[in-house]
């Protein structure tokens, strides 16, 4: 008599959780006094969700700072696309969204970068339609 729909399981080493690491590069803002990298660690501290709850990081997830770039390291499964949110609220909290945007890096996949609008092209391409 065989059995069905019985399944083993698999023989085989278990993987450990990879820990995923993002960079956000502030140096920018930062060199021109815009924005002060500590209040903005402290923010991404406060608002980032670990379990449905805000503010209870525990061992899962670690925000450091250099000079002029926060780095997020994450146990637990994190998306990039959540950091880009929580950055660009806290441009929109100190009103210098309007001046600065979230960028990704061409260089490499996980790192954002804060970049000033190019107002100068604008104001170019303005003026020709003028004509």
């Amino acid at each position: 008599m065989v059995q069905i729909g019985i399944k083993k399981a698999a023989a085989g080493p278990k993987k450990g959780k990879k820990a995923s690491t993002f960079t956000i590069d502030c140096s920018k803002p930062v060199e021109d006094k815009i924005m002060e990298i500590a209040s903005f660690e402290k923010f991404l501290v406060d608002k980032i969700k670990v379990g449905g709850k805000t503010g209870v990081l525990g061992d899962n997830v670690t925000v450091t700072r250099d000079k002029t770039k926060i780095t997020v390291t994450s146990e637990i499964q994190m998306s990039k696309r959540y950091l880009k949110y929580l950055t660009k609220k806290y441009l929109k909290k100190h009103n210098v969204r309007d001046w600065l945007r979230v960028i990704a890096s061409n260089k490499d996949r996980n790192v954002y970068e804060l970049r000033y609008f190019n107002i100068a092209d604008q104001n170019e391409e303005d003026e020709e339609d003028e004509e």
